[in-house]
């Protein structure tokens, strides 16, 4: 209720691009893969979803970064996190831990950030990205009908995150750059049915 009171009162800041502060790192194989992935058979770089396991303490800089700057609303580092997405990586998985994990460390940002000032309520968006397969688009130009990814199966795997991301302890979900309509409404759909 207290989100609902705010966005009454004023326009809340999300933060900003999470990939972006990544780049910025400039990180290596070896970094993305950590300990535990250390002998992981295919390569990693790239899957900044991961970093909440690996790399846990750049991710929660970057959400304290954004809350200095004045963002209001921290988005987890789960654009990636659903098990479609994380196939390319052999990961799928890991899904619904790594939801869990980056809603962890983005609520623990908040949780620091408050504790400083606890008159300033700060918040976690869960995010749902778009997947990297969709269920209107053929990804085979001789075949129109075809299609990678079937809606129920985005609805299992959209579920599978936002119960990822809520046990992680976040205040609200967001589908985002989602550019197929049909996998948008997968999302949520999935929403709806995890409440």
């Amino acid at each position: 209720m207290v989100l609902e009171t705010l966005l009454a009162e004023r326009i809340l800041l999300l933060d900003g691009a999470m990939g972006t502060m990544i780049q910025r790192a400039r990180l290596a194989e070896e970094d993305y893969r950590g300990e535990r992935f250390r002998s992981w058979q295919r390569e990693l770089r790239g899957n900044n979803d991961l970093l909440s396991l690996t790399q846990p303490g750049l991710i929660h800089d970057i959400h304290r970064q954004y809350l200095q700057a004045g963002a209001d609303i921290l988005e987890t580092n789960t654009f990636n996190s659903t098990s479609i997405a994380l196939a390319d990586y052999g990961m799928e998985a890991l899904a619904r831990e790594l939801n869990r994990a980056a809603a962890r460390l983005a609520r623990q940002a908040v949780g620091e950030w408050q504790a400083k000032a606890p008159g300033q309520p700060r918040f976690v968006a869960g995010v749902l990205g778009p997947t990297n397969k969709t269920a209107s688009i053929s990804p085979d130009v001789n075949d129109p009908g075809f299609r990678a990814v079937t809606f129920d199966q985005l609805v299992a795997a959209y579920s599978e995150a936002a119960e990822g991301l809520l046990d992680g302890g976040v205040d609200l979900l967001l589908v985002e750059t989602v550019f197929d309509t049909l996998n948008a409404k997968a999302a949520l759909m999935a929403i709806a049915n995890t409440f």
